[in-house]
C-alpha cells in the first residue's frame, strides 16, 4: 500500500514537471529560438545601425560649421548601407565605449578606423583591413622642448594619449622616462596641450592632418621610419561569423571596384590605403 502511494505521488510530481515545462514553452517562445541572424534584422530593420566617432578628422568627423558627419567611413558606411539595400543610422559612440555598444547591442558595426589589436580581438571582431597607420606626435611650434620624435621621452615631459586609443597601450609599454596623460572624453587632447598639462599628444595619420591643416599654432612631429603601425577596420560583436563575412565581403568590393580609393582620395587618406 506504502509503495503504491509512493508511486502514484511520483508520477504526479512528474506530471506537473511536465505541464509546468510546456506551459513555459507556450507562452515564452522566444527564450527556446535564437534569434534570426543578424543581416535578417538588420533588414527587417531597414537600416544599419552604425557606431562612429565623430571627433575623428577624415573618418568621420562633425562637421562645426552644418553639423554634418563627413569623412571616408562615413561615406563607406553609407555605401555599405546601399549595398545591402537600406540607410544607414549613425550612432556617436568613443574608443573607449564602442566594444560596449557592440556587446550591447546599440549598433550593428563600429566604422571609424577601428585598430585592429589583440586586446580589442578578444572582445570584438575586426574586419579585413582598410586603412594602415602608424603614429605621429603633436605639440606647439613654440615648444621648447620637443623638436624632433626622439625629445618625446625625456625627463619632466608628458605625453598624452586618449583614452581607448591604440597609443594608449603602446606608450604605457614604451614611454620610459617621460610621463603618461590618459585624456579621458569628454577632455580632449588638444586642450591638455594647450593648458600646459602636457608636452606632446600621440594620434595617427588623419588626425595629424587635421593638426597641419586646421591649427595654427600645432607641430605635427613625425618619427625617423613608422612605429606601431596598425591596421585599420571595421569592428562587429563577437562571434557572428555570417555577419562578419558580409562585412569582409563588402571591404573586398570596395578595394577591387574603387569606391575606397576614390573615397579615400576624397579626404585626402590616399597614403594609408591598404590595397591588398
Amino acid at each position: 500500500m506504502q509503495a503504491r502511494q509512493t508511486q502514484n505521488r511520483s508520477g504526479r510530481a512528474s506530471a506537473i514537471m511536465a505541464a509546468i515545462c510546456f506551459v513555459a514553452a507556450a507562452i515564452s517562445p522566444a527564450y527556446a529560438l535564437d534569434p534570426p541572424p543578424r543581416i535578417e534584422r538588420i533588414k527587417a530593420a531597414g537600416e544599419l545601425r552604425v557606431c562612429t566617432w565623430p571627433g575623428y578628422y577624415a573618418i568621420s568627423f562633425r562637421n562645426p560649421r552644418n553639423g554634418e558627419l563627413q569623412g571616408i567611413d562615413i561615406d563607406l558606411a553609407q555605401a555599405f548601407a546601399s549595398d545591402l539595400g537600406i540607410k544607414a543610422k549613425f550612432v556617436e559612440t568613443s574608443f573607449g565605449a564602442f566594444m560596449d555598444d557592440l556587446e550591447q547591442d546599440r549598433c550593428d558595426i563600429a566604422m571609424f578606423a577601428i585598430g585592429d589589436t589583440p586586446a580589442r580581438r578578444q572582445r570584438v571582431d575586426m574586419s579585413a583591413p582598410h586603412l594602415r597607420s602608424g603614429m605621429y606626435a603633436i605639440t606647439t611650434r613654440t615648444s621648447a622642448t620637443i623638436k624632433t620624435w626622439d625629445d618625446l621621452d625625456k625627463p619632466g615631459n608628458v605625453i598624452a594619449v586618449q583614452l581607448g586609443t591604440v597609443m594608449e597601450p603602446y606608450m604605457r609599454a614604451n614611454l620610459k622616462a617621460a610621463q603618461l596623460n590618459v585624456v579621458t572624453p569628454p577632455s580632449t587632447r588638444e586642450e591638455e596641450l594647450l593648458a600646459g598639462r602636457a608636452d606632446a599628444f600621440m594620434t595617427d595619420y588623419p588626425y595629424a592632418q587635421r593638426m597641419r591643416f586646421q591649427h595654427d599654432w600645432a607641430a605635427v612631429v613625425a618619427p625617423p621610419k613608422p612605429v606601431a603601425e596598425t591596421n585599420y577596420g571595421y569592428a562587429v560583436r563577437k562571434g557572428e561569423g555570417a555577419w562578419l563575412d558580409t562585412v569582409n565581403a563588402f571591404v573586398a568590393r570596395i578595394k577591387s571596384d574603387g569606391r575606397l580609393l576614390k573615397a579615400a582620395q576624397t579626404h585626402g587618406l590616399e597614403p594609408i590605403v591598404v590595397k591588398d
